[in-house]
């Protein structure tokens, strides 16, 4: 990549912040020399992939019954404020009608002993770019400060290991509508209308008007944009399935509040960018690097706003904090801890060559670093839940040695520089990992 054409993404990722982000480049040139190396050239047999993804539901993440896919997602899961969530959902496939589906879901948590559902329908517009047109309501809760972008989440993942810590929610009741689009085989599109009314777990507010809100509605368009340049998939009925990773891959996303339709309380405006580049050796090793941007402006409450993924709970001792790493989270950096609603976000992923004693015992070195910066134009409309700001660079770094067993490794991180804390062990992650490759 260009020196050039690298810098001027860098500053359109970065919004306009405070000069002190001229130190996230420090960490991005090891990132661009990287770059440079050429990655293998993997060539794959389309057609005996394409039929191993389809037949297995452990990649796909639906198990047919007849013309009902159950959605492997909702069986079971965990966080801090459910407990126990158990689920049942799915879809209708095309043994019942070729181009309409019915579809969702219901969960109940053993903990707050509330139902969360979901019911719609989709209908195909189009069988070429496989154009549907969704329309769902969902009754649920989400993670405060999460920036869902909506080209991933028709990517299934089977095992996502940092909800298992998550401590911070609201509720939401959702009508939306949306239009899902592929304009080719590497480049995904869609297009979202929604309206929501908000409801708080947390004891928060957000000052807007000289009003204090606790419960507000919201009105939002919402448009977004994957290109996978390197990548193919197939398609199901609910989503894509990546048959073969290939990156970069480079996803944005615009979303915009309208007051006072349908009741919609605030005016605001969310921008995310996202860079995901992926460099194999010869010698099998491999680097990831993943850069984020993203920037809000307008009334945005904090529930709309950006965390940076954190994932270590908040208890005292190092062994009170063992649990899953994320994949892509902050391991030392507390949940609720830190709130932006301008974030820049660097995450390097160097694997070493497998270790090999045996066929079944090929454990994996991985060395990590991490770095965020992020800033909060006005903090003091945030009433009730503290926080800190990102307005200086934020690092970790650390290991992962996978696959030791079963699926399970370690993980183990150190938290350095400006928000470095004065206990020493209240600076350090150490967890367990797990990869399981089916």
């Amino acid at each position: 990549m260009p020196l050039s054409l690298y810098f001027n993404t860098l500053k359109a990722v970065s919004f306009s912040m405070r000069p002190t982000s001229r130190f996230i480049l420090i960490f991005l040139f090891p990132a661009l020399m990287a770059a440079q190396v050429p990655a293998n050239e993997t060539k794959t047999d389309s057609t005996s992939t394409e039929t191993e993804v389809k037949v297995s539901p452990f990649k796909s993440g639906f198990y047919p019954i007849g013309f009902f896919d159950v959605d492997l997602r909702y069986f079971i899961k965990y966080n801090n404020y459910e407990g126990i969530r158990l689920g049942f959902g799915g879809i209708t496939n095309e043994r019942l009608f070729e181009n309409f589906k019915i579809g969702g879901y219901i969960a109940r948590g053993f903990k707050d002993k509330d139902f969360k559902f979901s019911v719609g329908a989709s209908v195909r517009v189009n069988k070429e770019h496989n154009t549907w047109i969704n329309t769902y309501y969902y009754d649920d809760i989400q993670e405060i400060g999460t920036m869902a972008y909506l080209t991933d989440n028709r990517v299934y993942s089977v095992f996502e290991p940092r909800r298992l810590n998550v401590t911070q929610f609201y509720k939401y009741r959702t009508i939306q509508a949306n239009i899902q689009h592929e304009f080719s085989t590497k480049v995904l599109g869609e297009f979202r209308v929604g309206h929501s009314k908000i409801n708080q777990i947390e004891d928060y507010q957000f000052l807007d008007n000289m009003q204090l809100y606790s419960a507000f509605e919201t009105s939002e368009v919402t448009a977004a944009l994957r290109i996978s340049p390197k990548t193919n998939f197939i398609t199901i009925d609910d989503g894509r399935v990546e048959y073969f990773d290939g990156f970069p891959k480079i996803s944005a996303q615009v979303t915009q509040s309208i007051p006072g339709i349908g009741g919609s309380d605030f005016s605001y405006t969310k921008f995310g960018l996202k860079l995901d580049y992926y460099i194999k050796r010869n010698n099998l090793s491999s680097t990831n690097i993943l850069l984020e941007g993203n920037y809000a402006t307008g009334d945005t409450p904090l529930t709309h706003l950006f965390h940076a993924y954190p994932n270590s709970p908040t208890k005292d001792e190092i062994l009170q904090r063992f649990s899953v790493a994320g994949r892509r989270s902050f391991e030392t950096m507390y949940f609720g801890e830190f709130f932006s609603d301008q974030l820049l976000t660097l995450q390097v992923k160097h694997s070493l060559r497998r270790f090999y004693f045996s066929e079944s015992f090929q454990p994996e070195l991985v060395f990590i670093t991490r770095h965020a910066f992020g800033d909060m134009s006005r903090p003091e409309r945030h009433i009730g839940i503290p926080f800190n700001t990102l307005d200086e660079l934020y690092s970790e770094s650390g290991l992962e040695l996978n696959r030791l067993l079963f699926g399970f490794g370690l993980s183990f991180a150190y938290r350095y520089g400006y928000y470095h804390l004065p206990d020493f062990e209240d600076n350090i992650s150490f967890k367990f990992t797990f990869y399981l490759k089916l």
